[in-house]
């Protein structure tokens, strides 16, 4: 016998898809009720600098960082988890939205999108705006560290203390959640961008090459560390040379890469340090207890959760999948939303 179709499913599938967006400065992730995570791209948008249109986005766009001809320019909108260029974001965000979407609904999608601890008020108009234009009915922002611990699967509701490392493109979020709330929390812009940034700026400075973000990337997943934990590797690195003009390669090895590292990685181990501080002595003895949990695609930097362990005593665990945690724990919040209504931010307008 041939089982037909749900009629209520397939209208309410052609009604709406409401989903959950993590808006990040260096990817876009995005969660559709009933159907999980369904599209992973960069925040980046290729646009036409004559018309002002978006002739790319997401992975096409990325290809063209650093490499277009005067008449197109690759933008990131997203600048330390916020907006920096709100037209841009909006184009990107209603591509991503439409791709998520694959079919026309009737009824435009609620969408909960994943917002920095730290932002401010301007900043979350800003995000709702967006989403709003873009093609959100109604819009609900949720903080990226309950996120994050909701994604791992820690007990946010209940009054036992967890703490998340959340490492993202742009930011660094470390919080100690109990009672569905954050209880202490630091943010700060200091994250993978500015760990690609002083790779750049130690190759220019040492060896007098100029390198693109892309290529800074690409040697911090190859053979950056934060933490001496194997031996040495080498890669070669081809740039431009800032003396002659003419490109040439030049050979790093990991030591250099870690030194590189050092600024940007003593910062985060500063603002964990300072997490900790600001704890309530009960809920410290809870994570004496739990341990940390690293998320965000900064915490697989290699060697990090070695050295947070060496310098905070503490048990650190990375995520099983870190870039995934923010997004997964949003898509559960809007599968069930009464469960985790006391997490959300409405943002709409008075």
């Amino acid at each position: 016998m041939i089982k037909l179709p749900n009629l209520r499913d397939i209208f309410s599938s052609v009604i709406s898809h409401d989903m959950a967006v993590d808006l990040g400065t260096a990817s876009t992730l995005v969660y559709v009720e009933g159907k999980g995570i369904v599209l992973n791209q960069p925040s980046v948008v290729a646009i036409e600098k004559k018309t002002g249109m978006a002739i790319a986005v997401g992975d096409e766009a990325k290809k063209m960082l650093g490499r277009t001809p005067d008449e197109i320019k690759a933008i990131r909108p997203m600048k330390d988890g916020v907006i920096a260029d709100f037209e841009i974001c909006e184009e990107m965000l209603r591509a991503f939205i439409k791709m998520a979407q694959k079919r026309r609904s009737i009824v435009k999608p609620r969408v909960i999108v994943c917002v920095p601890s730290g932002i401010t008020e301007v900043e979350k108009r800003a995000v709702r705006d967006s989403a709003e234009h873009a093609g959100a009915r109604e819009v609900y922002l949720v903080a990226e560290p309950i996120a994050a611990a909701i994604g791992v699967g820690l007990p946010v509701s209940s009054p036992i203390g967890s703490m998340v490392i959340d490492i993202g493109g742009g930011t660094t979020e470390i919080a100690v959640i109990a009672l569905s709330g954050i209880v202490s929390n630091t943010s700060i812009r200091t994250a993978g961008d500015e760990m690609d940034e002083a790779i750049v700026e130690y190759l220019r400075k040492s060896y007098s090459v100029l390198i693109g973000e892309q290529t800074a990337e690409d040697i911090k997943i190859k053979i950056g560390s934060a933490f001496p934990v194997e031996e040495s590797r080498e890669m070669e690195v081809k740039g431009r040379d800032l003396v002659s003009g003419i490109p040439r390669a030049v050979k790093v090895r990991s030591e250099e890469i870690r030194e590189a590292l050092r600024e940007p990685i003593n910062l985060i181990v500063l603002a964990v340090k300072k997490a900790l501080e600001q704890t309530p002595p009960e809920l410290a003895a809870d994570i004496v207890d739990a341990g940390i949990v690293m998320t965000g695609g900064g915490s697989l930097l290699k060697g990090l959760d070695a050295l947070l362990r060496e310098e905070t005593n503490l048990p650190i665990k990375v995520a099983d999948n870190p870039r995934e945690c923010i997004v997964l724990g949003a898509g559960r919040i809007l599968e069930s939303q009464d469960n985790f209504d006391n997490v959300l931010m409405q943002s709409r307008r008075e």
